[in-house]
């Protein structure tokens, strides 16, 4: 018979402990890499800017492939869960050694390794979300996951602030503890639904072939909203990698107090994933990631005209987000907009596919993302740098790129949710 498909919380709270591990990681690496990278090896930023490229130019490589290889994988596990059994292991072994480098060529060893294995798991772990959710839920579960992995990123930075006034070592065994405890979770209690069955008359999904057809068999609505992802991600990624720096070097912050702010746009991040997945169905999902751009825009071009005192007044103190100042405001919204703009995003992408070919395009959205990471720390690192080392042009460049993205989503017809009932 005809069954509407539920949403299953349970399932979909377990598969997201698989982007908390990764979202806990990240942040830290994030937060941390780039100061050890300044204070203990004397990098510059542009330096700086390209070695927190690599993780992403690894990614480029790894990403798309592996969700296009998951694609295609039957195992007795799963065809998305063997990916995480290898990968995150490695990667929080090779993470709990980064402190411990005494030298660069040793630090460099370990960073690669670490983002190698967190390429490997990452874009599996998210195709799961669609993998067990139809289309009209997707925005909703993707909030979810989501809550999940804000929840890893204020976590990770909030306890690796107070981590690291003890030990610099101690932020990153913390994150490989939770990446293990988390995957764990993962592979003990998920399982995933056996319904796609090998046939031989099926075209295989391959990610190149699907890249191809993307430009030429006149998809413009895949074409836009992949420039968008391109964007923002450029904007967001870059403000990510300097923002700790910008903490440490303009506001004149402690390492403590710069690791706190990411912790704040995690934080709102956190509290609406949920509720941006809710507004995504109600509003359309579009429209919702209009309204994070333009939250977006505002906020970052505030932060670069505010003079420093008052970016820096005090209002008080509340636990996880440490001293709450004009800049923690600021950057609370931004968490908001930034919850419009990527819970929703997902689902338009994987909407504009079909069941088989679900890892592939996930795969498609990490290509652009990352293709973004890559250029987004590199742009702002040598911003920087010809600008003196002022950190606060990284707020200038982010609005432009937003406003690039908002132009993007214009004029999209297809990728809302659509209705799938399914034969039981």
């Amino acid at each position: 018979m005809i069954e509407e498909q539920k949403f299953n919380y349970g399932k979909l709270f377990l598969i997201g402990f698989g982007f908390f591990g990764v979202s806990v990681l990240w942040s830290l690496y994030n937060t941390y890499v780039p100061i050890l990278l300044e204070r203990k090896f004397l990098l510059d930023s542009a330096q700086i800017g390209f070695f927190m490229s690599l993780d992403n130019i690894a990614a480029l490589f790894i990403q798309p492939p592996v969700g296009a290889w998951s694609d295609r994988l039957r195992t007795k596990l799963g065809r998305r869960l063997p990916f995480i059994l290898v990968g995150a292991p490695v990667a929080a072994i090779a993470f709990g050694l980064v402190p411990l480098a005494a030298s660069l060529p040793i630090f460099v060893a370990c960073t690669i390794t670490t983002i190698l294995a967190m390429a490997f798991w990452r874009t599996p772990v998210v195709a799961l979300m669609p993998d067990v959710t139809p289309s009209r839920l997707r925005s909703q579960a993707n909030g979810i996951i989501n809550f999940m992995g804000g929840l890893g990123l204020v976590l990770g930075t909030s306890v690796g602030s107070m981590l690291v006034a003890r030990n610099e070592a101690y932020p990153f065994w913390f994150g490989s503890l939770l990446v293990l405890v988390a995957a764990a979770l993962v592979l003990i209690f998920v399982r995933e639904p056996k319904v796609y069955e090998d046939n031989p008359n099926i075209e295989k999904p391959n990610l190149w072939q699907s890249l191809k057809e993307l430009f030429t068999s006149k998809q413009a609505d895949a074409i836009r909203i992949f420039l968008a992802i391109f964007f923002w991600f450029i904007a967001y990624n870059a403000i990510e990698a300097f923002l700790s720096l910008y903490g440490v070097n303009h506001l004149g912050l402690d390492e403590s107090g710069a690791g706190q702010l990411i912790t704040s746009v995690g934080f709102s991040f956190l509290l609406f994933s949920i509720p941006a997945g809710f507004i995504g169905a109600k509003l359309g999902r579009k429209r919702t990631i209009g309204i994070g751009l333009l939250i977006m825009i505002m906020v970052l071009i505030s932060v670069y005209f505010f003079p420093k005192e008052t970016l820096l007044q005090m209002y008080g103190k509340l636990p996880i987000l440490g001293n709450i100042m004009t800049l923690t405001l600021f950057l609370l919204a931004a968490g908001i907009g930034w919850a419009c703009i990527n819970i929703n995003s997902l689902p338009v992408v994987v909407d504009l596919t079909d069941a088989i070919h679900i890892g592939t395009f996930t795969g498609l959205y990490y290509l652009f993302s990352t293709l973004a990471a890559i250029a987004g720390p590199n742009i702002n690192g040598w911003i920087v740098k010809l600008t003196g080392n002022n950190y606060s042009t990284i707020f200038i460049i982010g609005p432009i790129f937003m406003i690039a993205a908002l132009v993007s989503i214009l004029g999209m017809k297809s990728g809302e949710a659509k209705s799938e009932p399914i034969i039981k």
